[in-house]
């Protein structure tokens, strides 16, 4: 009952919510639209206030739509102004007013003029709410975030409404891991590696925005069954040389960037460098594990491991307006990141035969490091072209990712007292991963209310990778080459993709877009010392759907379908085998079906006028040929002509089914001037269906529900000064084989602006008050159970220094084309 009473008690929230921003007056009604004055171009999301004439109390408000028309309605009778304000441009006030009986007043096009400041240092000051709730995507904006300043990318995830970050940094949007990250709207080969080393070493100074899309339409890539995660870098439309820097130095992380933006007349350049460390951490790690077979085994291992991360980024970009229609962009992204790992281990294995007898008992210290990194290079080319009808357009896209990528590890058995190898093995794998796409997109309205979308894509993916492994020998007293164990991998996937889709307005308000996507993959693999596997080419069609009304006062509603693809990617199909842990071995699986998701949501949100805002999302998944890590227990295993006894492989299988239902709501309110509140609460149940007969010790299905819940609480003083806080707790999760344990984490942070605003200090704390956080885990499989515990470090201070600088010009913002799905009329 606990379940379905904490989601009934989230909507009746809302209910409330809205009722108390019912008034109980109800005449008139006031509407319009904001245009540009130069352009004629609608301003969308500006800000519509409306004060009593003689009065300074906001009575109601809204923000304008995608083609910027307002409407103000349940207007008691009685005599108004209306603000109007919108970054870029000049506050416009238009009143008196008079609003009589249950009329109508119409103020037509208004339009508003471009403001243009030269500044000797950048103060702006005018800032969207930092979740903004749109048609098609929910949009962080995180450069409004302070608690995050000092952290990186993950610390930024953390707060975004749906999506969750475990202990380890790892990501899952509504419950779901297999997300599709992009930069700027564009795919890296960076992410096929490690995406929590990626996500760990860009400092969230240099993030603008994060875009989340849960239910991609027919224009997007089908790949991602748990959705969109878009990261935009911080850039500027804005005429003029402007920029920034950002230092921050800490306990546990450290970063830095600069960025640097230029534009004059028909052309805009921006460059940035940034560099992130993870500074040396020591994890405490302790486990038991007990075996059966014909005898029983019983394994403790205690000991520590250290840990730091590395990071660079640069990059350059360029736009230039050709003509009034025509506009070419260009950039080039590096990114490099690495990190390092050793530990140090005491181990004790324990053998008992049927009757409780001790056999043997054998004691050693285990020793490994390891060692990865990775230089990626990323480089587009766009075009995109205006015909004289508006939203007629007609856009190219080359886009390119190359990166070089190595890992090694060592391991070796020593006897405790000699400190002297008994057996031990090492291994290179260095690969690269080649990936370039290919994109054209068409779009045509059609009349008034019909919009067509059309486009063609190719992706071209190609990875190399070689294993050279070694083996320790007691003859020698050295580590030999093993070729047995040694081989070359070649994948090549190529995607070939179209699509379709139709939006228009039915019956006067109801928003409507539906499309389909066909994807054709082939993919060859080929392998030394290993067979071939041979993948059969297979079509995927991915049908989406939106409907959407949206209501008077800024309120929409939204259902929305997609059919989504995961294809396993480099680390879950790499077949090198981590023998790190000689006992506890991890190898990629070349076999992997891709994964299926049909995904249905259901949504509500309003904008209020004085920067709120509520959203409640209720979702419903269900994924087929489910990708999850796998656990097996083997007495023996042979690898090479090597055989390894009492040890355990993970590996990454098509287990099982799986289905998820839940319910997200967030809300931002201002309670009083300055001091604002945002909260986040996400529950959804999960059932998982085992479908490999006699796996997980017979278990055929589990359940889990699962929630999390986070509070963001941020006060501005005067004297430019400002508070926050920030707490995160993630409730206990089940998996396929076990449990995996809650966890909070919070944040505090001061920030003082001088200057006018131009420089400003922050002191951040994570976990002030807890050194480490406990990590009990627990995992079931076939004649085994392990239970483990790490004590991970997780306390942290920091202080980080911003600057800005520049002289600017103001121009109206406009939206980025790459992740707008708005369909024609919403």
């Amino acid at each position: 009952m606990k379940k379905p009473l904490l989601l009934a008690l989230l909507l009746i929230l809302v209910i409330r919510v809205q009722a108390q921003q019912s008034p109980s007056l109800v005449n008139g009604k006031i509407e319009g639209s904001i245009i540009d004055s130069v352009n004629k171009a609608p301003v969308e999301y500006a800000t519509v206030a409306l004060y009593r004439s003689d009065g300074d109390q906001i009575i109601t408000g809204t923000t304008t739509d995608g083609k910027g028309k307002f409407s103000l309605d349940k207007i008691p009778l009685g005599t108004y102004r209306i603000v109007i304000d919108f970054i870029g441009y000049q506050r416009k006030t238009i009143g008196p007013l008079k609003v009589s009986g249950r009329s109508t007043l119409s103020l037509g096009s208004i339009q508003l003029r471009e403001s243009v400041t030269n500044l000797k240092d950048v103060t702006v000051t005018a800032q969207r709410n930092i979740i903004e709730n749109k048609i098609d995507k929910l949009v962080y904006n995180a450069e409004n975030d302070i608690t995050s300043q000092s952290g990186v990318a993950i610390d930024v995830l953390k707060k975004v409404p749906q999506i969750s970050v475990d202990i380890d940094g790892n990501v899952e949007l509504q419950g779901n891991s297999n997300i599709r990250f992009l930069i700027d709207g564009k795919p890296s080969t960076v992410f096929g590696n490690n995406i929590t080393d990626v996500l760990q070493t860009i400092p969230a100074s240099r993030i603008q925005s994060i875009e989340v899309v849960t239910s991609p339409g027919a224009k997007y890539d089908a790949e991602g069954t748990g959705g969109i995660i878009n990261i935009i870098l911080k850039k500027t439309t804005i005429k003029g040389i402007s920029g920034n820097a950002s230092l921050s130095v800490g306990t546990r992380l450290e970063n830095g960037s600069v960025n640097i933006n230029a534009r004059t007349g028909h052309i805009g350049i921006n460059a940035y460098v940034s560099g992130n460390a993870q500074l040396p951490s020591t994890t405490l790690n302790s486990s038991t594990r007990n075996t059966y077979d014909t005898t029983n085994t019983l394994m403790t291992q205690d000991g520590a491991s250290k840990f730091n991360r590395r990071g660079v980024q640069g990059g350059l970009g360029f736009d230039w307006e050709i003509t009034s229609s025509d506009n070419l962009t260009a950039g080039f992204h590096y990114n490099y990141f690495g990190n390092q790992f050793n530990s140090s281990t005491n181990q004790q294995i324990i053998t008992y035969d049927s009757t409780g007898k001790q056999i043997s008992n054998q004691s050693n210290v285990l020793k490994s490091m390891s060692d990865n990194w990775t230089n990626a290079y990323d480089w587009s080319v766009g075009y995109k072209h205006k015909f004289r009808q508006k939203g007629h357009e007609l856009n190219f896209l080359y886009s390119s990712s190359y990166s070089g990528n190595f890992s090694s590890y060592l391991q070796s058995q020593d006897l405790p007292v000699t400190d002297s190898i008994v057996t031990g093995s090492k291994g290179n794998n260095p690969g690269n991963n080649h990936e370039t796409d290919l994109s054209a997109d068409y779009t045509l309205p059609i009349g008034e209310v019909i919009n067509m979308e059309a486009g063609a894509k190719a992706i071209l993916y190609e990875l190399n990778s070689i294993t050279d492994a070694y083996i320790f020998t007691l003859s020698e007293n050295s580590f030999i080459p093993d070729p047995t164990q040694s081989y070359t991998l070649k994948y090549d996937r190529n995607i070939y993709a179209g699509y379709l889709s139709i939006g228009a307005k039915l019956f006067k308000w109801l928003d409507f877009k539906a499309g389909c996507r066909y994807e054709y993959t082939e993919t060859k693999i080929v392998y030394t010392n290993n067979p071939n596997v041979d993948i059969a080419p297979y079509n995927t069609f991915a049908p989406s759907l939106v409907l959407a009304h949206s209501f008077k006062n800024n309120n929409v509603l939204r259902f929305s379908y997609s059919y989504r693809i995961q294809r396993p990617d480099y680390r879950d199909l790499n077949p090198f085998i981590n023998l790190s842990d000689p006992h506890n071995i991890t190898t990629g699986n070349p076999n992997l079906k891709p994964e299926l998701t049909h995904g249905f949501e259901l949504s509500y949100s309003k904008a209020f006028a004085n920067a709120g805002n509520i959203n409640v999302v209720g979702f419903y998944r269900m994924n087929i040929d489910d990708i999850q890590s796998f656990t097996t227990y083997y007495p023996t295993y042979l690898i090479g002509d090597s055989v390894y006894t009492n040890v355990t492989v993970t590996t990454r299988q098509n287990i099982s089914k799986e289905q998820r239902y839940g319910l997200n709501l967030y809300g931002s309110f201002n309670l009083i001037k300055g001091l604002n509140l945002r909260a986040n609460i996400s529950a959804y149940d999960r059932y998982i269906q085992n479908i490999n007969e006699g796996t997980s010790g017979g278990t055929t299905s589990m359940n889990s529900f699962e929630y999390r819940i986070n509070m963001n609480v941020s006060y501005q003083l005067p004297w430019d000064l400002a508070l926050e806080f920030f707490g995160n707790f993630n409730s206990p999760r089940t998996t396929v084989q076990g449990k995996v344990p809650s966890f909070t984490s919070y944040s505090l942070a001061v920030r003082k602006q001088f200057f006018e605003k131009k420089f400003s200090l922050a002191l951040t704390a994570t976990n002030p008050f807890n050194e480490y956080i406990n990590q009990k885990t627990s995992l079931t499989g076939d004649n085994f159970t392990m239970n483990s515990l790490r004590q991970l470090p997780f306390r942290s201070f920091g202080i980080n220094l911003t600057y800005k600088f520049g002289k600017l010009q103001f121009k109206p913002e406009k939206e980025e084309e790459h992740s707008d799905q708005t369909p024609q009329g919403m």
